[in-house]
This record gives structure tokens, C-alpha cells and sequence, in this order.
């Protein structure tokens, strides 16, 4: 279960930050998750409030926005969503396509007191 490592580099880099900013409590963090991540969001939701027990963190609300994968065709320029994970324009039919979103493990936003 990866989401189990991942929440625990989350909660580094929300402890890091509320240290910097003498942060006593969060009360949500907004992430990016792309669809390709692999990232179960009701396992990260699970991992992130058990690890989160103790800390300035405990029981913050984990806010997910999933992102769809998109791409562009490099033989037409077709931007498409990509659906069933196939990277196929359906303009043209090339294969040859630049993944734009899908990726993404981002930390967007903390609301803290």
C-alpha cells in the first residue's frame, strides 16, 4: 500500500510548514490527484488520519480533486481525455500523444489557525 508512504511525506511537509509558520493547528489540506497516481483516495484518507494522530494535523480534513488524464495528439494537435487508459487520438488514431494532466500529487492548499 503506497498510500501509507505517501501520506506520511504529506504530513512531513505539513509539519515543515507549520513550523515555519508557527502553525498550531490545520484544519484541511487540499490536494491534486492525478488519475494516473494510482493513489487510492480512501486508503491515503485512511493513512493520513492515522499517521496525522498526535500532531497539529489530527483530524484535519484531506480534501482530493481527482484529475483526469489528458493528452495531445503529436501528429494532429487534438487535445483529448484519455478514457479506459487508451492513449489513442480519436481524431487521427496516432498513438503518438503527450500526456498533459494525470500525473499530479499535489499539495494545493492548507487551512490552518
Amino acid at each position: 500500500m503506497h498510500e501509507m508512504s505517501i501520506a506520511q511525506s504529506l504530513l512531513n511537509i505539513i509539519l515543515q510548514e507549520g513550523a515555519t509558520h508557527q502553525i498550531r493547528r490545520v484544519v484541511s489540506v487540499a490536494l491534486k490527484v492525478g488519475e494516473l497516481s494510482s493513489v487510492v483516495p480512501e486508503s491515503l484518507r485512511f493513512c493520513f488520519e492515522l499517521i496525522a494522530q498526535g500532531t497539529i494535523v489530527e483530524g484535519a480534513e484531506l480534501q482530493i480533486e481527482r484529475v483526469p488524464v489528458t493528452c495531445r495528439c503529436e501528429d494532429c494537435g487534438t487535445q483529448f481525455s484519455v478514457e479506459h487508459l487508451l492513449f489513442v487520438c480519436p481524431s487521427c488514431h496516432s498513438r503518438r500523444v503527450e500526456v498533459l494532466s494525470g500525473r499530479e500529487l499535489n499539495i494545493q492548499s492548507l487551512e490552518a489557525e
